[in-house]
């Protein structure tokens, strides 16, 4: 799965989006919910660090049961230490791609889709972290 960069955040004005006070239930509506008690902005939301955080489109399946489809756009911040476990955007070898990382007992590069393999990171190997996928945001509508 590769990546496609689309641009670094920035500072954002705020954008007051209604939240609504109760969350929605799966299975019936509650009339309950039917007003709003504050907004929520989404940079707010999505973004901790404006200065370090930049956005990237996915391309590929391998991370599919990550819930990270083609065409996604992921929120990645480089301030972040990777740690094992990690979505992370990495370079092998010059090469970007999405995966999950393993650090123990190796490192290693992990798709999150069983008709992929795992990628070991050999000695010597040049493998750079370019941060850490703390958001993704997908369109429940395919346009």
């Amino acid at each position: 799965m590769t990546v496609e960069y689309l641009g670094k955040s920035d500072e954002f004005p705020a954008l007051d989006i209604p939240l609504f006070l109760e969350a929605v239930p799966a299975g019936f509506p509650s009339p309950a919910s039917d007003y709003c008690e504050r907004t929520l902005d989404l940079n707010a939301l999505c973004i901790q660090k404006p200065a370090a955080t930049y956005f990237v489109r996915v391309q590929g399946d391998s991370m599919i049961e990550a819930g990270i489809f083609p065409g996604d756009v992921l929120v990645v911040d480089r301030s972040l230490a990777a740690q094992h476990g990690d979505i992370v955007i990495a370079a092998l070898n010059g090469e970007l791609t999405v995966k999950k990382l393993e650090t123990s007992p190796t490192t290693r590069l992990i798709p999150m889709n069983k008709q992929h393999q795992p990628i070991e990171i050999p000695e010597g190997a040049e493998l750079e972290i370019f941060g850490v996928a703390t958001t993704v945001i997908h369109s429940l509508k395919r346009l």
